[in-house]
């Protein structure tokens, strides 16, 4: 199956400039194989002086693991309300429900070669700025501000983790961030390890 989803990737890539999806790319894999998958895409378009994001989830099965294959250039404003939806649907089908099923985003490994995973089922979005907690909040423009104080990102997890004082770590992005920055800092951020940081992420 995973062989099939690789297929099915390139052409979907390869079949002209309607299906074309630029994956995000990053310096290191996180997940190499899913197997028993339901590959969903969402498409860059620009209509006039819009950019929308098109999704094509016709394939997705609820008892599968979910890989979403999106277009970095998409902005979060309008990729994560669409993840969402999706995440409600799949959480909310008790009748075809395997507990064992992750969700996936898809990015390239510039450095391995290879189609790389990240997993994401656990996390719960919301389009708003948390009302507290240490609020890390990562801008479009690589600054990384927690509870308005800029940070290096070299210095991030021991600021965090001598300053939350027990209370919840949110992370949080500029919802005009593109959708590549944002895959590369969810794989930077998942190496910090500390039992306050929420599950719950925030983009506004």
């Amino acid at each position: 199956m995973k062989y099939l989803f690789g297929i099915v990737l390139l052409l979907c890539i390869s079949c002209g400039n309607k299906e074309d999806i630029l994956l995000p790319k990053a310096d290191r894999t996180v997940v190499k194989d899913v197997v028993d998958l339901s590959p969903i895409y969402i498409f860059f378009r620009i209509k006039g002086k819009d950019t929308l994001a098109e999704v094509n989830r016709k394939n997705s099965i609820g008892t599968t693991n979910w890989v979403l294959n999106i277009d970095k250039r998409l902005p979060l404003r309008l990729v994560i309300p669409e993840v969402m939806k999706m995440q409600e649907k799949k959480r909310g089908d008790s009748a075809h429900k395997n507990e064992t099923a992750e969700n996936y985003y898809s990015y390239a490994d510039s450095i391995g070669k290879n189609l790389a995973f990240i997993p994401f089922t656990k996390v719960y979005y919301k389009m708003e700025k948390p009302k507290n907690g240490v609020i890390v909040f990562f801008d479009k423009n690589n600054k990384i501000l927690v509870n308005s104080k800029e940070i290096a990102k070299n210095d991030l997890e021991n600021h965090i983790k001598n300053n939350s004082s027990n209370n919840d770590v949110y992370y949080c992005f500029d919802k005009n961030m593109n959708f590549g920055t944002y895959v590369n800092l969810k794989i930077f951020v998942k190496s910090i390890e500390w039992k306050f940081i929420s599950n719950h992420e925030f983009a506004y």
